[in-house]
């Protein structure tokens, strides 16, 4: 592991690992700076759509399909929990 998760990304390790029911998967074990999808955790479409409904129900953060920044948002866990903490209702 090349950076240790934040408690903030350690919740959201568990929500992907859960969401996803990703066999033989460690939340501890996802790298922060790791790619989610392609050779990272393998992650596709479909799982992001999960993943943003599963964000939504947990944290009330809407996650667009057509957002031109999901690239960047899904790139990592550390993107992706910046993200959903930096727009989540307060």
């Amino acid at each position: 592991m090349s950076q240790p998760q934040s408690a903030a990304e350690a919740e959201m390790a568990s929500l992907i690992v859960e969401a996803l029911n990703l066999e033989g998967v460690e939340p501890t074990e996802i790298d922060p700076a790791a790619p989610l999808f392609g050779k990272g955790l393998g992650l596709d479409s479909i799982d992001a759509l999960e993943l943003a409904l599963e964000i939504s129900k947990r944290y009330g953060v809407q996650m667009k399909s057509d957002d031109e920044n999901n690239r960047e948002i899904f790139a990592s866990l550390a993107s992706l929990t910046a993200h959903v903490m930096a727009t989540r209702p307060a």
